[in-house]
């Protein structure tokens, strides 16, 4: 038995404080000269993978388990959430087939970390690199994201019934 989870997030940058600094996707620091305004780390690509693991099992959202709302969460690094979607795919009997994000932004640019990226998000979930696939796009200039205004990204998962969660053995 197949079942897929899709999720989406996306952060604004703080446009009032430009910095030499960075922003965290997947796990990577990647140089940036803004921040992201966000409750945890803000990495939108572990979030939108989050919400895509616990769609696929039907457990619900990232707020849900991780209320912004709970001072517990501040600053968190993202990774604990993804592990924690994990266990519950796992728990279910499920695991994952394979992911696939994409990152929607003007600036940075991605895909020189992409592999880096690939690289982290398969040994966080144990699994193999071409279960994981990394890709960005741009709006073309078009909207919030356009006007360099934050970053978004968007995730699906696979995952599987274990042969013996179907078989009963």
């Amino acid at each position: 038995m197949y079942r897929i989870g899709i999720g989406y997030d996306v952060h604004a940058f703080d446009l009032q404080n430009i910095t030499n600094s960075y922003i965290t996707l997947c796990g990577i620091q990647i140089p940036y000269k803004n921040k992201l305004i966000a409750h945890s780390d803000g990495d939108v690509a572990l979030h939108a993978l989050t919400d895509a693991m616990l769609g696929s099992v039907a457990e619900g959202s990232i707020g849900t388990h991780f209320p912004p709302t709970d001072e517990k969460w501040k600053n968190t690094n993202s990774e604990k959430f993804i592990r924690h979607a994990n266990s519950l795919i796992n728990n279910k009997g499920y695991t994952i087939q394979n992911l696939d994000i994409t990152v929607i932004c003007q600036e940075p640019k991605i895909m020189p970390h992409a592999m880096k990226m690939r690289e982290n998000i398969s040994s966080i979930l144990n699994l193999e690199i071409d279960q994981v696939n990394i890709k960005a796009v741009t709006t073309e200039g078009l909207g919030a994201l356009g006007r360099q205004e934050g970053i978004a990204a968007q995730a699906v998962v696979l995952v599987q019934k274990s042969i013996s969660q179907n078989t009963g053995a």
